[in-house]
This record gives structure tokens, sequence and C-alpha cells, in this order.
């Protein structure tokens, strides 16, 4: 298995998040609202997910922290697992010009209204379906806060593509270390399927054969 990485945290954490606000705010109305992944999840009131997902560069920093950990050349093949609007994408594009880059998101309306400049690189898919690609055809594989909205059965075969696909594989999910953090986590995601320990994490990645890199966000 790979190593624990600290790259999406430092953004993560520097949201702040009313926890008991969302919990009591119709929560399970905006979990049915947000779990179809449309306009309201992306656009729509906070309560149904990001309240408005709009490029504002925060990706640029992350995009070149895996260029840098990761090594990857001008010409490097990038995948993104749930891209969403393509934000980072647009980023490694932007570092690395001749660089490939693919990604697909469960979301129509976030392909429908990713950024012009990557979206015919962008495709509708569902994670939890094999991928229509060859064996290590990328150097990198990324998916950032998309695996664990999954059931923990899909969640086997999305690893195991991301595994094949991919030579260098980064993932990050949601997980807890103590109650509160259990607790805040409970309040505030809408989709998530998969809520588990670190180590029942690392347990799952080395029971479906994940061997590339990760990172835990946690609700502090």
């Amino acid at each position: 298995m790979g190593k624990i990485l600290n790259i999406i945290t430092p953004v993560h954490t520097s949201t702040k998040r009313d926890y008991i606000g969302r919990m009591i705010d119709e929560k399970i109305k905006a979990m049915k609202v947000a779990r179809k992944f449309d306009f309201e999840f992306w656009d729509g009131d906070r309560k149904f997910g990001y309240g408005g997902y709009y490029y504002d560069g925060r990706q640029e920093k992350i995009a070149q922290k895996l260029i840098e950990t990761y090594g990857l050349k001008e010409d490097a093949r990038i995948l993104d697992v749930g891209c969403g609007k393509g934000f980072l994408l647009y980023e490694f594009k932007k570092l690395l010009p001749k660089c490939l880059v693919k990604g697909f998101d469960i979301s129509e309306y976030a392909i429908s209204h990713a950024k012009e400049e990557i979206k015919e690189s962008l495709f509708v898919h569902d994670a939890k379906n094999d991928l229509p690609f060859k064996s290590n055809e990328f150097d990198l594989v990324v998916s950032i806060n998309t695996l664990h909205n999954l059931k923990i059965y899909d969640l086997k075969n999305s690893l195991k593509e991301v595994e094949r696909v991919g030579n260098k594989k980064y993932i990050v999910v949601e997980s807890f270390r103590n109650e509160e953090e259990q607790f805040n986590l409970q309040c505030w995601a809408l989709t998530g399927s998969c809520v588990f320990t670190p180590e029942e994490w690392e347990f799952i990645f080395s029971e479906f054969g994940y061997t590339g890199d990760y990172e835990f966000i946690f609700f502090e």
C-alpha cells in the first residue's frame, strides 16, 4: 500500500462549517436532493451541497503539489475519477500544456457546466463501473472526495479499476478519528455511504488490492 499524503487537507480545513446548523436544516431532504448530483448539489443552496461550485483557482496549488509529488512530465497522462466541473484537470493543463487529461463524473450537470477549455476531455460515467481504458494507460489517477459515495460492494470494483488503469494513484476520502469527528461528519456529509476510520479504510484498501497513495479528510 502507498503513503498517506497531505495535499487536500489545507484546503479542506480553510472552510468554516456549521455542523449543527446543517443537521437541523431539513438534513434528510437535503441528502435526497444532493444525491441527484444535479444543479442543487453544485450551484443551489449551501444546504444541498457546495452552494455554488465556481472556479476560483484554488486547485492550482493542488495540481502543482501533485506534479511535484509524482514527478509528472510535460506529456503526462492524467485521469480524474469524479472530476466535477474539471477544475483540477484545467490546472494540470495550464501547468503542463502538453499533458493529456481525462475526467469523468456521474453528474451530467457538472460535465455540461465544466470549464469550456477542458470540457472535450470529460464524460459522464459512474465510478462503480469498469473504466473504458487500457491497463496502466495513465501516469496518474486521482480521485478526490468521490469514492466514499459508493456502496462498499461497488467500492471494490472502483478501487480495482483505479489500480488497473493507473501507474500511480492518489485518492481522498472522508474519515474520522474520534467520536467528535464522527458526529461532525454525520452532521455534514450529504452523499457519503462509506463512513470508516483510517484503520478501516486501510484494511479495505489492502483487501481490495489498492496499492496507491491516499489522504483522509476529517471534520474537526
